[in-house]
């Protein structure tokens, strides 16, 4: 089945690409809840009227991404945790932590958009990312201290 994107899918496409997908996928999940329209003559003649309007949206939402990927490149975090022998802390880091920390910087993302480089397990520096859009990646310091 032929749809038409309605907004970005990580595994599928970008809004206003036409993808093929399989008509269960199409029809239990993307058009319910609003994310692609079938790809008819009528809807193909409307979304090449309105790719001017999202090419410019696109443009916008690059822009806004890309400031703030700039402001979270500016901002490291740092956690604090209890630790043990050899400075390990006890658990681990987790995405929902940074989020917080993040929010409290000033800074909405979500925790699903954020990746740790590695597996936080002693007190040191690591490197965490954020996908701001699907062409924006914003690197961040994430300190892990003793408590």
């Amino acid at each position: 089945m032929r749809l038409i994107l309605n907004q970005n899918v990580d595994s599928l496409g970008n809004i206003g690409d036409i993808v093929k997908v399989k008509a269960g996928y199409a029809r239990n999940y993307l058009i319910p809840r609003g994310i692609a329209s079938v790809a008819n003559e009528g809807n193909e003649k409307a979304l090449n009227q309105q790719l001017k309007v999202l090419e410019k949206k696109k443009a916008e939402l690059l822009a806004e991404a890309k400031k703030a990927a700039a402001a979270i490149e500016k901002t490291s975090v740092t956690v604090t945790k209890q630790v043990g022998e050899d400075e390990r802390i006890f658990g681990s880091v987790t995405t929902a932590e940074l989020e917080e920390l993040l929010i409290a910087e000033g800074i909405t993302v979500n925790r699903k958009d954020i990746k740790l480089d590695e597996e936080v397990r002693k007190v040191g520096v690591y490197a965490a990312s954020v996908k701001v859009h699907p062409e924006v990646v914003a690197k961040f310091k994430v300190w892990v201290v003793a408590q």
